[in-house]
């Protein structure tokens, strides 16, 4: 369980516990600091070698001794992808280049605070295979023979990648029923559907709606990602819309609009536009992510904090 604070850090005045933005916090009665308990983020890495996944025993003080993915939180000086090669090579000696971002988990439960994991695959490009820093020991072990794991981010995560890699077919978890790809001009109307769900754009006018089918043909500086359904006929069942700004400090991505159709919500839909989104952020070479939570329902908010974004009106997600 993570501490909180008694005392407000900036005046000293003890803090008290007050509803904002829609839930009790800790704020300070004299100046009016807000302590926000917010996720912290950690990266972890599969690393594929030998054909089967590198997995290390852990040292420390939590799930001593029971085998798991090298993993660890992202320091504040270093980007995610900075944080995945320091783990691999601090816990497994192995230098890693990474090949892909596998999937973005978060685990409220703990332990031991609440926080969001990226998860990466790696494949070694140097060093030798060795247990470091908290780690007992460190092994390969082939798709079928790994033990269990204590961390349910780790098991989905190692799920995920045996579904990719083919491997362990038995053993796979269900394949999604939808697929993201590139919006077309024909997804139009079923993307302007979607965007009605958006409590922000209720109050748009006629001339803003036009303005918005106006923007979704150009598209110049937008990227639209849809979630589409397996089934035939396919239907279009969320959205994600990215609109790219270079500046002299290098390129960011802003989120202003994303959707998913009521029936599909609680499917994954919402974390694979997002996924797709931050992928395309890496291959533009974007620096940061912003998303205006505001715009968004309770539900979407929590979804976005869930995600790493942090809780304000406009957020973002240092991506390298």
């Amino acid at each position: 369980m993570t501490t909180r604070p008694t005392y407000c850090p900036a005046c000293g005045e003890r803090l008290v516990h007050r509803e904002v933005g829609g839930r009790a916090r800790l704020s300070c009665p004299a100046c009016g600091y807000v302590h926000y308990h917010n996720p912290v983020p950690g990266v972890g890495v599969i690393i594929e070698m030998d054909d089967g996944v590198v997995l290390v025993k852990r040292g420390g003080k939590v799930k001593q001794g029971h085998w798991a993915l090298p993993s660890g939180y992202i320091e504040a000086d270093e980007s995610v992808e900075e944080a995945a090669i320091r783990e691999s090579r601090e816990e497994t000696g192995l230098d890693v280049e990474l090949i892909d971002l596998l999937g973005i988990y978060s685990f409220p439960e703990g332990p031991p605070s609440s926080g969001i994991i990226v998860f990466y695959r790696a494949r070694p490009v140097g060093g030798g295979l060795r247990a470091g820093d908290d780690a007992q020991e460190v092994r390969v072990f082939q798709p079928e023979d790994a033990p269990p794991m204590p961390f349910r981010t780790h098991r989905e995560a190692f799920q995920r990648w045996q579904a990719l890699t083919r491997s362990a077919a038995a053993t796979l978890p269900q394949e999604p029923g939808f697929h993201i790809r590139q919006a077309e001009l024909s997804d139009s109307q079923a993307v302007l559907d979607l965007m009605r769900l958006i409590d922000a754009n209720l109050a748009l006018s006629p001339g803003d709606w036009q303005a918005v089918v106006q923007r979704f043909a150009e598209r110049q500086t937008i990227s639209v990602y849809v979630a589409e359904t397996n089934a035939s006929p396919a239907q279009v069942i969320g959205f994600v819309a990215m609109s790219l700004v270079q500046a002299l400090t290098g390129g960011r991505g802003w989120i202003e609009d994303m959707a998913v159709a009521l029936d599909y919500r609680g499917e994954g839909v919402g974390a694979a536009l997002l996924e797709e989104a931050l992928r395309h952020a890496n291959r533009l070479n974007l620096t940061h992510l912003y998303v205006n939570i505001e715009r968004g329902s309770p539900a979407a908010r929590a979804f976005y904090q869930a995600s790493g974004f942090q809780e304000s009106s406009i957020s973002y997600l240092r991506i390298r």
